[in-house]
């Protein structure tokens, strides 16, 4: 298994490509969540930029994987902050737009760390031809993608894209939440682009529920079944108790990091961010994943979803709390 020693292997022979939102968050503290008709008092953390891509590309800039970060940027004050962060960042993004603002979110935090979010979509959903031939990619680029995206009114265009350039590309799919209402249609199309699929805990319910009709099965169980459906990769994330995952030819369990967490914003992006510069390094699956585990619980550890470490922060990380084998 592969340890902070491990870091300078990361090259980026292979090609990354990073599609999908850049957004502002604006995040607070929340003793609970409201119920109707309530009112509750919140305490402001910050406003930051994020979105699901935008914080799987900061992970990999500074892994130093090198990535086209197609993050469309519109007009507005909410643009106007995702492009000067942006900037702040050193990301640059080649789709621009000027039919509308960016989109903005409302994360709630509890005392315990978990999220809840309140979204308010903007150009990072409204995909069109125009927007996809602002950038070409290499053949056999890996292509990040989340469900926030396939599930919004401009999925069906992003689908019948990825659908043309079937057999160039490997997709890394994120479903997330959505997955809970993505269209059996637009499932099964996705799914015959054999992407690598990864799931956090709840989203593992769903997919079993999807799979066989009941979200009681463990990770050991819905790895079983995907086997059984589909002929693609399967990442599970089960928090403090690691990730599984499944290949064409393999499958295997990886240890977390201990760490004590402040909250979760962005765990899941940045775990991405961390396989995807594994696998982009020629790295295997197992060992890919192992890295998504280091990034994610450094993560988790600070606020915000967009404090993805470099190198030489992980690394100090990975030595503080590796897991013993």
């Amino acid at each position: 298994m592969i340890t902070h020693n491990d870091l300078p292997r990361l090259a980026g022979c292979t090609p990354v490509c990073v599609m999908g939102a850049a957004v502002v968050d604006v995040i607070a503290d929340a003793y609970s969540l409201p119920h109707r008709g309530s009112d509750i008092e919140l305490h402001q953390q910050g406003i930051n930029v994020g979105g699901c891509a935008l914080n799987v590309a900061i992970a990999l800039h500074r892994l130093g994987i090198e990535a086209t970060n197609a993050l469309p940027v519109g007009k507005g004050i909410w643009a106007g902050i995702v492009a000067a962060k942006m900037a702040e960042y050193g990301i640059t993004s080649p789709v621009h737009t000027d039919k509308g603002d960016n989109g903005w979110c409302l994360a709630l935090v509890e005392p315990d760390g978990e999220r809840t979010f309140l979204s308010v979509s903007g150009v990072e959903n409204q995909w069109d031809e125009a927007m996809l031939a602002q950038f070409v990619l290499p053949e056999r680029s890996w292509i990040y993608l989340s469900g926030y995206q396939l599930t919004a009114a401009s999925g069906e265009r992003l689908v019948a894209w990825l659908e043309a350039q079937r057999g160039l590309h490997q997709l890394l799919i994120d479903f997330g939440p959505r997955l809970a209402v993505i269209s059996d249609n637009l499932f099964q199309r996705v799914m015959a682009l054999k992407p690598l699929v990864t799931l956090n805990r709840q989203e593992a319910g769903l997919m079993s529920e999807r799979l066989v009709g009941k979200g009681t099965a463990g990770s050991q169980q819905l790895m079983a079944d995907w086997r059984e459906h589909f002929d693609s990769g399967l990442i599970v994330r089960m928090d403090s108790e690691g990730a599984g995952y499944v290949s064409a030819d393999r499958s295997g369990w990886v240890p977390a990091l201990t760490t004590t967490v402040v909250d979760t914003i962005g765990a899941g992006d940045s775990h991405a961010g961390g396989v995807l510069a594994g696998l982009a390094s020629g790295w295997t699956l197992g060992e890919a994943v192992m890295l998504g585990n280091a990034v994610a619980s450094y993560v988790v550890a600070h606020r915000g979803g967009d404090c993805a470490p470099d190198r030489s922060e992980l690394s100090v990380h990975w030595q503080r709390h590796i897991t013993q084998q």
